[in-house]
């Protein structure tokens, strides 16, 4: 998957092909938070994944992550929006989104995410991820 260029064409530059990787993961991300199937989306993560959510607290791998979205109250949702991504290397893309979380109540709750990603044979999953309040 790619980015677009200004003109709607697919945009097939190193920058756009991670743009549209960042963009498709956490597309499939959101849908699985929104949807409270927290083991769909534990599985969009690599089995050492780097996790600081919107808690200090540093979490390593799927069943500390598990744990985190488990905890997540009923209800919320998520906005993304990417802002950037680059290539880092060969099968690996980072970037940055804007992500705005709404509790059931309807207050929002904006951070600043950061992801690294990375391709096993034809699956990205997420390696890195970090979240700060913005």
């Amino acid at each position: 998957m790619t980015g677009t260029t200004g003109t709607g064409r697919p945009d097939t530059s190193p920058e756009g092909t991670a743009y549209g990787v960042v963009a498709e993961l956490l597309g499939r991300w959101q849908r699985a938070f929104d949807d409270r199937r927290t083991a769909e989306l534990v599985s969009l993560f690599t089995e050492d994944a780097l996790f600081q959510g919107i808690s200090p607290r540093l979490l390593v791998g799927p069943a500390e992550i598990f744990g985190y979205y488990d905890n997540v109250a009923e209800g919320a949702r998520a906005v993304v929006r990417v802002l950037r991504a680059n290539p880092l290397g060969d099968a690996i893309v980072g970037g940055f989104a804007d992500v705005t979380f709404t509790a059931r109540t309807g207050r929002p709750f904006p951070v600043r995410l950061s992801v690294v990603a990375q391709r096993f044979e034809d699956t990205w999953r997420i390696r890195q991820y970090h979240a700060a309040a913005r």
